[in-house]
């Protein structure tokens, strides 16, 4: 794998862990009253859509099992649409689906 795309890889799974802090302590409703963790969240995930972006076709290749087209796409959306975002697509993202990609990007940069 390049250097580039291994550092890319260590950004979305840096970004991965802190919404897995921050949407751990917090319910969706919150995401209605705290303008920082939605502000927080959003951020997050625009990172790991962006990294994801950067990382070159051939180690997007190597790993099919990351979801790389829906990172990407939601990076767009959130960057482009920012004023219209769905609290409830960012709230199940966070809770649901950045834990699974947490997994799959720890198994990827700290094979057993």
């Amino acid at each position: 794998m390049k250097k580039d795309d291994e550092i890319r890889l260590r950004h979305m799974f840096e970004a991965a862990q802190e919404i897995c802090l921050y949407s751990g302590s917090a319910r969706r409703e919150d995401l209605d009253t705290d303008g920082k963790l939605l502000h927080a969240l959003v951020h997050l995930l625009e990172i790991i859509g962006e990294a994801a972006n950067q990382v070159s076709k051939e180690t997007q290749g190597e790993f099919p099992q990351l979801p790389w087209a829906d990172m990407i796409s939601m990076r767009n959306r959130l960057i482009h649409a920012y004023f219209d975002i769905n609290k409830n697509i960012v709230w199940s993202t966070s809770s649901a689906q950045i834990p699974e990609l947490l997994g799959l990007l720890k198994s990827i940069l700290e094979p057993a």
